[in-house]
């Protein structure tokens, strides 16, 4: 009797004795898991906020860790960047992206301007043409399967034998470069003193190579190559045309379209 309320006095202790705590990883994981998104849930946020704070959420669900999400601003791509440094380039030099129309009797031929290459040469012309210097002037010289050259005040009014020796006033130092004398190339014509150009320009009508860095390319023609072949059709193979074809007027806008806007050939 004695040894069965022993046994009996010993189990009701054990009984009675404070448990061992037995909350397992997976148990404190969804317990934490549950109050950061509580916590998360009533905090008032944007749209970019929200997204970051589901993230957090999730994050702290696998690990068991809250973590307070921090906004980022991400700096433009580099590209975006050299675009705008460009346009503001573009918008700073007032012969940058700019279009000749040169209105003529047989027609209009559009020129774009290379002023990385010869700066000096597209202002002069364009400063030109604003003041209508150009209106009334005459494509005096036309070699076919090579140019036709435009650009001599005389040929307004002057007699013949002056046709190819007039110009304005300025007179501009060399900016030979390395664009190719192609079709459709606009180069300054000159005299044999390399720093002689002036109003005088030559279209040519056909690769002319041998002019390379001899004569300074400033433009390209972006339309009308039709007209200066039409230019070259009215000489009737006369070098100095007895009837050359005159040039009404050039107007000067801003390029329009990707082929006016595109980079200077290399």
């Amino acid at each position: 009797m004695k040894k069965l309320i022993t046994i009996a006095i010993l189990a009701a202790a054990i009984g009675c004795a404070p448990k061992e705590s037995t909350t397992t990883t997976s148990e404190t994981t969804s317990t934490t898991a549950t109050a950061a998104t509580q916590t998360v849930g009533t905090a008032p946020q944007s749209d970019t906020a929200a997204t970051a704070a589901t993230a957090t959420t999730a994050t702290t669900a696998t690990t068991a860790t809250t973590t307070t999400g921090t906004a980022t601003t991400t700096a433009p791509p580099a590209s975006d960047k050299k675009a705008v440094e460009k346009e503001k380039k573009v918008s700073s030099n007032p012969y940058e992206g700019k279009i000749a129309e040169i209105h003529t009797e047989k027609g209009e031929i559009d020129i774009r301007f290379f002023p990385d290459v010869a700066p000096n040469h597209v202002k002069n012309f364009i400063d030109l043409a604003n003041k209508g210097f150009y209106n009334g002037i005459r494509f005096h010289r036309v070699i076919a399967g090579f140019m036709i050259q435009g650009g001599d005040p005389n040929t307004i009014s002057g007699p013949p034998s002056t046709w190819g020796t007039g110009g304005s006033p300025n007179k501009l130092k060399a900016e030979f470069n390395s664009v190719h004398h192609a079709r459709g190339i606009v180069s300054a014509a000159r005299t044999n003193d390399p720093n002689s150009a002036s109003s005088q320009f030559f279209i040519c009508v056909a690769d002319a190579g041998f002019l390379d860095r001899q004569y300074t390319v400033f433009g390209a023609v972006t339309k009308g190559m039709d007209v200066a072949d039409k230019i070259v059709e009215a000489a009737k193979g006369q070098e100095l045309p007895s009837n050359p074809v005159r040039i009404e007027k050039v107007v000067i806008r801003d390029a329009k379209t990707p082929e006016e806007k595109a980079p200077t050939p290399k």
